[in-house]
């Protein structure tokens, strides 16, 4: 893993995608859209039925999250990550879609790693249970589409230097199998 984190922009451009290597720790800048296991169906039906989209996830970054309630003064509630692996049977067709980026917690299946690499995506993870600490990273929220999800309605979300790790890249990296690698060699 790199020592300093690397300042990326999200919507995240293809050149720093490629650039991107698994255990590479990030800070992310910009705009990410949250979105999760019903929000995705939604997302795929509207796709595979040619119907009109109320969110393109053409260039843009998922944030498989659905935050709590905000406080008062506050942009948004706890925010963590959830298990990424629920996306799995939609992430493939989004990515062949052109979804660039995704941000959750655990591994991801071979079919979702394979589609990495042939559509050039990353996927990131984030920290589960550092989710008050990831809301302060969130300076602006926006209800985008499927409102009557409540908390796991699409939400556009402004961020600055939310903190992330490549676990896998578009070259076939997997922060995980090099984990258990250097465990195997004593490390």
């Amino acid at each position: 893993m790199t020592e300093e984190a690397l300042n990326i922009k999200s919507p995240i451009e293809p050149d720093v995608i490629d650039k991107l290597t698994a255990g590479t720790r990030v800070l992310i800048s910009g705009v990410i859209y949250t979105a999760r296991d019903a929000a995705h169906k939604r997302i795929v039906d509207a796709l595979d039925g040619g119907e009109e989209m109320l969110f393109d996830p053409r260039g843009q970054t998922i944030y498989y999250a659905g935050p709590s309630p905000a406080r008062p003064g506050q942009m948004t509630g706890s925010i963590g990550p959830t298990t990424s692996s629920r996306m799995d049977a939609y992430t493939p067709r989004l990515l062949a879609y052109g979804l660039r980026a995704m941000i959750g917690k655990g591994n991801r299946s071979e079919a979702v790693r394979e589609a990495l690499v042939q559509y050039k995506g990353v996927y990131l993870v984030s920290l589960g249970g550092a989710a008050a600490l990831i809301a302060r990273s969130i300076k602006q929220v926006e209800v985008v589409a499927y409102e009557d999800l409540g908390p796991e309605a699409i939400r556009r979300l402004t961020v600055e230097d939310f903190p992330a790790i490549v676990a896998n890249d578009a070259h076939g990296g997997d922060v995980f199998e090099q984990g258990k690698a250097g465990y195997r060699r004593g490390r």
